[in-house]
């Protein structure tokens, strides 16, 4: 897929202030500092789009861009950070719940993984959650050119091991490095697949 065009909608504080859902969305989400905004920003071409910190959670609302005028691409608060007050924590974790049930047009979730660290509880409950709830979602492992290949290799397949504890097949996995834009092709390319059998089968997000 090309990007021709990629432009920030608009922040919101409650899944319902978010954008009319009339077209495919596509989320984004996990750990805080995972690499997520430079992901994004890799995917559109662009060196701004989302905005980057080296302050963990500093992503705290709903961000939602236009790509190609024709899907919208969401950004979500990061969850499990530590050093923010457990009451902050827990808005976060409704504002992501409540978004994630209730968003009708989102077609797909991107969990996002750092593949730097052995299976993580947390990443491994949400992705739990995930398929107890019904999402459809892929995982993404982020920031491969912080490590050599083979141990890349071995931390996914770590992962691998864990997930199949509890489900039969594996989502989509995805393995990226935001440096050096690599698997954010195949992550478009998914995407515009999805578009492509949306469009043909004339799924109606308003119906």
């Amino acid at each position: 897929m090309q990007i021709k065009t990629a432009e920030f909608v608009k922040s919101s504080q409650k899944w319902q202030e978010c954008p009319e859902p009339v077209m495919p969305e596509y989320a984004f989400i996990g750990r805080s500092n995972v690499g997520k905004s430079s992901l994004i920003n890799a995917m559109m071409g662009r060196k701004d789009l989302a905005k980057t910190s080296g302050t963990p959670g500093k992503t705290q609302l709903i961000n939602h861009f236009l790509v190609n005028e024709n899907w919208y691409l969401t950004d979500l608060p990061g969850y499990g950070y530590a050093k923010v007050s457990k009451s902050l924590r827990k808005d976060f974790e409704k504002l992501i719940t409540n978004y994630i049930l209730n968003r009708k047009n989102l077609v797909n979730l991107f969990v996002l993984i750092d593949i730097r660290h052995n299976p993580q509880k947390i990443d491994l409950e949400f992705i739990e959650w995930c398929g107890e709830s019904g999402i459809p979602f892929s995982i993404v492992f982020t920031k491969l050119d912080k490590m050599k290949p083979n141990a890349a290799k071995e931390n996914v397949e770590k992962y691998k091991a864990e997930l199949m504890k509890a489900w039969a097949d594996l989502p989509e996995i995805y393995v990226t490095s935001a440096e050096k834009k690599e698997g954010t092709d195949e992550i478009l390319r998914f995407i515009g697949k999805t578009n492509e059998f949306l469009v043909n089968n004339k799924v109606d997000f308003n119906g």
